[in-house]
């Protein structure tokens, strides 16, 4: 202890501090080291999460007292690499994530006795919107879903009934088809009573509208006349094209399809009459018979006398009869009514354009040469696309096959390492996390080299004065200069040089002990004061 305590001594005040620095630098920059190696490697454990998720997520994880990290304003929890997968089926067990939203499950926590028919119908509605969003985001290419419902109540004492209506905000990969924004329509109007497909508007996270839900559900259509012209050609794309690849192989023929539509909507009534196709409908028949005898019209008293009519008759000589027959006949002539309605959608023409490759083959040198098909071959092969549309030549409909050579592509050679070269294929998170290591132990060695070792010899080394100048030496040294010089001659400077030595040590004797006093002053002032009063006062006794 007493050699150390007088090493401390040598060292000063101003180095240990520096040494103590020094040492809780490198603590800290090595244990910073250490800490950033011996991390573990975080993986995403989820990504995209809402608020909701994220904070159940993380109190899941604290419970278990794993370590993880948020980033991106806690959408995307990092946990280590090697518990992604036991975490994952941990949490999928406690039904996390749920997607966002609140499910049926809102009714778990709620008391039935204290809530209204008004709360519990709008928790009914959040529910019903919540299980339709998680189901929405289960499918492809959807990466998350929001569901609003209006279903309105009906008024007491009215006929008249308001539909419900639905609007639905994907946020989705890439893009959806068209089947699958209707299959999407389908899918919400099925889960809700009296919600028809076309009263459901769709939207994505670009503000494009998938879906119109706004036009009458009577008169609107699922798929647009676009839709259906797009969907038309490509399927006859793929007939033709199926066809034609197992003529000329795969990969040697190009087919586009372009067809003209007619989406006007038709009605049409007709009347046909039918003249040969008669049936009797009514049928009515009227006789008359009457007689007249011939009085010669006198005009007697005897004729206007009561009964003189039936005498006349009996008396009377010829007479004058009348028949009179009347048949009328109402005939039902046949008719046939026709309506016909038109949808609109008709094909008016359809175009195809066939591009073929042609063959390819080896001469005597071992050279690729390139032969163009015959007519005959194309012929056939336009034979087989007009079959495979229905060509119809009185629609104008035309069929165009071309035999051309393709532009040659390069071909993308991958080599793949093979045998013990295979099991060094590194990901880039093994690369980042190599070099990252890399780093650290460079910067290590440079502080330990140019910074620590330094410091720590030039703290540990202490200062010597520098050793006087012997009285003989300087005399030694110059009579060592040569024999050639004389002793008389050499004897001269080496006095002078002897003085100026001896001075020159006097005066750092001197300054030392200048030195040391002042030190001493500097430490003891008290007594450095008391010391030079009592010399004042002794020098006039002197």
């Amino acid at each position: 202890m007493q050699g150390l305590i007088e090493f401390a001594k040598t060292l000063g005040g101003a180095r240990i501090a520096a040494m103590v620095a020094v040492t809780i630098a490198l603590i800290g920059f090595f244990g910073f080291v250490i800490l950033r190696v011996t991390a573990p490697q975080m993986t995403p454990l989820f990504t995209d999460l809402s608020l909701e998720d994220s904070a159940a997520i993380a109190k899941e994880l604290d419970r278990e007292g794993v370590s993880y990290d948020l980033k991106k304003d806690g959408s995307t929890i990092t946990v280590p690499a090697d518990r992604v997968a036991r975490l994952r089926m941990n949490l999928a067990e406690s039904g996390l994530p749920k997607g966002g939203g609140i499910g049926y499950e809102i009714f778990d926590k709620s008391d039935a006795l204290g809530t209204t028919s008004f709360v519990q119908n709008i928790n009914g509605l959040r529910a019903l919107e919540g299980e339709l969003a998680r189901t929405i985001q289960t499918l492809d290419r959807v990466q998350a879903a929001r569901v609003h419902l209006v279903i309105p109540e009906r008024p007491l004492f009215s006929r008249d009934k308001i539909e419900p209506s639905a609007s639905i905000v994907l946020k989705v990969r890439g893009t959806l088809e068209p089947a699958q924004v209707r299959a999407i329509r389908h899918l919400v109007a099925s889960a809700v009573t009296g919600l028809s497909p076309q009263r459901i508007s769709i939207v994505d996270e670009q503000g494009q509208l998938l879906a119109d839900g706004a036009a009458d559900g009577a008169s609107a259509s699922d798929i647009s006349a676009d839709e259906r012209r797009v969907a038309f050609e490509k399927r006859l794309r793929d007939q033709v094209e199926s066809i034609v690849s197992s003529v000329v192989g795969p990969g040697h023929s190009r087919v586009q399809v372009s067809a003209d539509f007619d989406f006007n909507r038709i009605t049409q009534t007709s009347d046909k009459y039918d003249p040969d196709g008669r049936v009797i409908r009514s049928s009515q028949t009227r006789e008359e018979t009457s007689q007249t005898a011939d009085t010669n019209n006198q005009v007697t008293v005897g004729n206007e006398l009561p009964g003189a009519n039936q005498r006349q008759q009996a008396d009377a000589g010829p007479r004058d009869q009348a028949r009179k027959t009347e048949e009328i006949v109402n005939y039902e002539i046949s008719k046939t009514t026709r309506t016909e309605l038109i949808e609109g959608g008709r094909v008016n023409r359809i175009s195809v354009a066939v591009l073929v490759d042609g063959t390819y083959g080896k001469d005597d040198k071992g050279d690729i040469t390139y032969q163009p098909r015959s007519k005959d071959e194309l012929d056939q092969i336009a034979t087989l696309v007009r079959s495979a549309i229905g060509f119809d030549q009185k629609r104008g409909d035309q069929v165009n096959v071309v035999n051309l050579r393709f532009a040659e592509t390069p071909a993308l050679t991958i080599n793949e390492p093979t045998g013990w070269l295979s099991s060094l294929q590194f990901t880039k998170d093994d690369i980042m996390r190599a070099i990252e290591m890399v780093v650290m132990g460079v910067l290590g060695l440079v502080v330990l080299l140019f910074v620590v070792r330094p410091l720590v010899r030039r703290i540990i080394t202490p200062e010597e004065p520098k050793p006087a100048a012997l009285p003989g030496a300087e005399a030694g040294a110059t009579a060592a200069i040569g024999t050639d010089v004389d002793p008389a001659k050499a004897a001269e400077p080496s006095a002078a040089a002897r003085m100026i030595d001896i001075a020159q040590i006097q005066g750092q004797v001197h300054a030392q002990s200048v030195q040391k006093v002042g030190e001493l002053a500097d430490k003891n002032p008290e007594e450095t004061v008391a010391i030079i009063r009592h010399w004042l006062h002794e020098m006039p006794a002197a």
